[in-house]
Order: C-alpha cells, then structure tokens, then sequence
C-alpha cells in the first residue's frame, strides 16, 4: 500500500502527520488479554499491551462481562495511547430487547424479533452519548436505530403483548435451530467437495 506522506504547516517549521496511529475495534468489556485477536493489533501499533489491557479491563469492570465495545485507540509518539470506550452497538442492544441470539439470515422475507418503540427510544438514548453521535439529534438517532432493526429483521411495533410475543419467540427457535442445520449440511458439503 502506498501512501502519501502528508505534512502540517507550524510556525516553527514543517512537522510530519502520521496517520498510522489509530486502532478501531471491538473488545468485549472485561475480556482484553495479550493473545490473539488483541494482541498483535496492538504490538503492530508499538502499544504497550498489558497496560493497554490492565487499563481497558479496569475502565469496563461496570459493564457486564463479554459485551462487544467499540473502541477508539490513538497512539502516542511515547508509546502511550489515548482510549476511547464507546457504548455498545446498536445491533447488540436490538438483540438484547428482542430477547433473541441471532437476526435474521434473510432480513427482508422474515422477522427475527420485535422491540417496541419505547425500546428504540431507551437505544437511542444511550447512544446519544457515544462522541460521535452527541451532535445528532434523538430524533436522528431513533432513525438510525429503526433501520438498523430493519436491517437485523427485528420490526419496530408500538405495543408488544407479552404472551402472544413468546409463543412468537418459540416459533422463532423452531426455525432458527432449522437454519443452524441447513447451514451446518451446506459446510458439510462444501468440505467434501474440497477434500
């Protein structure tokens, strides 16, 4: 990859910008260790790892273990780094109100789960104080959301009937469980073609 060397005008002279030094990616909350995946994206930055991960587990000890973060880690010309912890993803807070594991394979022919409009609201809310959505409006975000759950096939309903939502649930289990073993015969059949 060939890249441009850009270059900042400062009163004193002319200082090189190194583009390089920026890591995004997702870790789950309480879970950062030296080995692989974190690890090498960190020692191709020159990051300290274990005080990037004594830090990053100290910083999320109040999430509940495993939660993916998106993560923002800018590197310092010393070897010390600058993290930002944003909140989790919209995808994983759908899930979550949906009571489901998995959306849907085919967003647009089936529905996954349903969330209310309350739901998109209480998301919406919670993202508003990730840095990068803090300037958008509730309104926008709440957009945001509604075709994010469109996109995992989970549908926005203004009222959700708590009896009739888990028979809707079971249902739902039933074919997804169906899913699992079609994708699982459609590996099978890839290896032996291979093999």
């Amino acid at each position: 990859m060939n890249r441009k060397k850009r270059y900042v005008v400062k009163r004193s002279g002319i200082s090189k910008v190194n583009h390089g030094n920026r890591l995004e990616t997702y870790i789950p909350s309480g879970k950062a260790v030296a080995g692989p995946p974190l690890g090498p994206q960190l020692g191709q930055k020159n990051i300290n790892i274990a005080a990037f991960c004594k830090e990053f587990n100290e910083r999320t000890k109040e999430y509940k273990e495993g939660i993916p973060l998106p993560c923002r880690v800018t590197v310092n010309t010393d070897r010390t780094f600058d993290l930002i912890i944003n909140q989790p993803p919209v995808t994983y807070f759908l899930k979550q109100a949906a009571g489901i594991q998995r959306a849907a394979m085919k967003p647009t022919q089936e529905v996954a789960g349903k969330v209310t409009l309350k739901h998109v609201y209480e998301i919406a809310k919670i993202k508003q104080q990730d840095p990068t959505q803090s300037f958008l409006s509730l309104e926008t975000i709440c957009k945001q959301v509604i075709s994010i759950a469109r996109t995992c096939g989970i549908q926005v309903v203004p009222k959700l009937d708590a009896q009739e939502y888990g028979q809707f649930l079971e249902e739902r289990k039933l074919i997804v469980e169906e899913q699992l073993k079609d994708l699982q015969a459609k590996k099978e059949a890839r290896m032996l073609r291979t093999a």
